[in-house]
């Protein structure tokens, strides 16, 4: 079976929450193998975008997917790969400041661009990929390292199988 065949047989959708519900075709949350993919969240709280502009937007945004984590049973500090989307750059340092004040230290690898136009009239969303296996990782059993005794008892085999050959 491929990879890609096994990591589709693994997606699985998350249990609801109380982050917004999604407006359009598409599940807001997925577990892929050891991978949580959030779909973009926005600046949404009870079906309306937030007042304060990009900074109350991001506050929100990083709120709505930190629930979505939360379904998935990982946190904020799982992500290891934003992508988020303004549509204004010159707002890139008001996001940056919710942004790092909404991600409690953690500092995922992150691509910013900038975007004509969001969903229902957002100024900013952020995408997130968590990594977080299923099962811990199993430990490679030890190797045995030969002893003194060990290696003295193939050297006196390997001699007595040559004196038989020999006579």
């Amino acid at each position: 079976m491929s990879q890609l065949a096994i990591l589709t047989t693994n997606i699985r959708v998350m249990a609801k929450t109380s982050a917004p519900k999604p407006l359009g075709p598409y599940t807001p949350v997925v577990r892929a193998g050891d991978w949580v993919i959030v779909s973009g969240q926005l600046g949404i709280k009870d079906g309306v975008l937030v007042p304060g502009g990009v900074a109350g937007q991001t506050t929100q945004a990083v709120k709505n997917l930190k629930e979505r984590l939360k379904e998935a049973g990982v946190s904020i500090h799982d992500i290891a790969k934003t992508l988020c989307f303004l549509t204004d750059m010159d707002t890139f340092a008001t996001f940056n400041e919710a942004y790092v004040a909404g991600f409690d230290g953690a500092r995922p690898a992150r691509s910013t661009i900038g975007v004509a136009a969001l969903p229902f009239g957002g100024a900013v969303e952020i995408e997130a990929w968590a990594y977080k296996p299923l099962a811990p990782a199993k430990k490679a059993p030890a190797k045995k390292t030969a002893t003194k005794k060990t290696v003295a008892k193939k050297v006196t085999a390997k001699k007595s199988a040559t004196r038989r050959v020999k006579k």
